[in-house]
């Protein structure tokens, strides 16, 4: 599959001269026919890297217990739609659907989770058992397909997959990044932009980058954003990705980009090796989703650290508890370690977290800020363990998780 999507693109740099790299990017990763997310499944142990949810369902019971409070803050509506776009294997939606049998049962009767991913294969949503099952729907779609949402739209590291332009600055003019063909290999080459668009984001941002600086300018956030709030009629938008506000994003700190390819757990940063068979990201310009949330009718209620979010709906809650649960010593590393590996300074700790809300109450949310309230309500929610649906990080696959997680920095 993956010789068919470099013979497409190819075809189409011989058919056009040259592409950019975002048309690359978006054949590499989405091109029906051997594009990376439409073949591969790239998460867990056999692929090429792991996200929150794999690396322990507290990321997905917590989403469920903040889940809750929006359906408590929109008067409890039914139903209460979750659209998470780019669900992929559906880990987030087993976990956070498993979870909300334990939250009160009006609102695990007004829960529907709908999951739409590129990919047409079913998730491992589709081993739930019969009642949570009901809840779940799954479409094959990169576009939201239903209006009037009341409840919460969901993406988990998806923006960062979006295709990117890749910009630099050479004798102070913006340049674009194309690639071309050379001696039958894949070549970059720099020319005037593709799109005045380009050029007017960094504008809008008061970006002028430094001389020699690369860069990426996701062009294509702005549609998925308008439709996102086009379909949402009444509640909240949950992002959550690795990015950065544009001052950082765009400094001479990250003179080369932030471009970034895996490819079976190793980084490679190299895009034009293992063609479709490897993942392309760029960091997300969280800026720019603020500001066109707001033209939209988003008004941001929170931007804070994913483990700061996690934190305060209660994860170091029930890492105490597992102590008392009567669990073999290796299960309740392995639990503590997972639980410890979503909230780590420097790594999945630091992943950003962006609450946006339309015609939703201000009321702050317990991810936002820590409250009195849900303390009551953890005290009597059971603590989710490891299964084999997640990440075994204790074995040592990952070296850089064994570390002395006991002494943990604060966040």
């Amino acid at each position: 599959m993956a010789l068919s999507v470099r013979r497409e693109i190819h075809r189409r740099i011989k058919d056009e001269g040259r592409i950019t790299f975002a048309q690359f990017m978006e054949m590499a990763l989405y091109w029906p026919n051997g594009g990376y997310y439409s073949v591969s499944s790239p998460t867990g142990p056999r692929g090429d890297f792991y996200t929150a949810p794999g690396a322990h369902p507290s990321f997905g019971a917590l989403l469920s217990v903040q889940l809750y409070q929006m359906w408590l803050l929109l008067d409890q509506p039914r139903p209460f739609w979750v659209v998470e776009a780019g669900a992929g294997n559906g880990l987030l939606c087993h976990d956070s659907v498993s979870f909300a049998r334990h939250l009160p049962e009006d609102f695990q009767r007004s829960l529907r989770y709908l999951c739409l991913d590129a990919r047409n294969a079913p998730g491992v949503e589709a081993n739930l058992p019969d009642n949570d099952r009901s809840l779940v729907q799954r479409l094959a779609a990169r576009s939201l397909p239903i209006t009037g949402v009341v409840g919460c739209v969901i993406s988990n590291e998806l923006l960062d997959s979006f295709p990117v332009h890749r910009v630099e600055m050479r004798g102070g003019r913006l340049l674009e990044v194309y690639v071309t063909l050379k001696d039958g290999e894949l070549e970059e080459e720099l020319e005037e932009p593709s799109t005045g668009a380009l050029e007017e984001r960094l504008d809008r941002l008061g970006i002028k980058l430094p001389e020699g600086c690369c860069a990426e300018v996701n062009l294509a956030m702005e549609p998925w954003l308008q439709e996102t709030a086009q379909v949402l009629e009444r509640g909240y938008l949950l992002t959550i990705d690795y990015g950065r506000e544009a001052t950082e994003l765009y400094s001479e700190a990250r003179s080369r980009g932030t471009l970034t390819t895996f490819y079976h757990h190793t980084q490679t940063d190299n895009p034009y090796t293992h063609v479709g068979e490897q993942d392309i990201t760029a960091q997300v310009d969280f800026t720019t989703l603020m500001c066109l949330g707001r033209e939209l009718g988003l008004k941001s209620l929170g931007y804070l650290t994913q483990g700061r979010f996690l934190i305060n709906l209660g994860i170091r809650r029930l890492m105490a508890r597992l102590t008392t649960l009567g669990l073999g010593q290796q299960e309740r590393d392995s639990n503590r370690m997972g639980m410890m590996d979503l909230i780590r300074p420097g790594e999945m700790g630091e992943f950003k977290v962006l609450v946006q809300g339309k015609n939703a109450p201000d009321t702050f949310l317990w991810g936002v800020e820590a409250s009195a309230e849900l303390e009551g309500l953890l005290q009597e929610l059971p603590v989710p363990l490891l299964t084999s649906l997640h990440m075994p990080l204790l074995q040592g696959r990952y070296p850089h998780t064994a570390m002395d997680f006991e002494g943990e920095a604060g966040l």
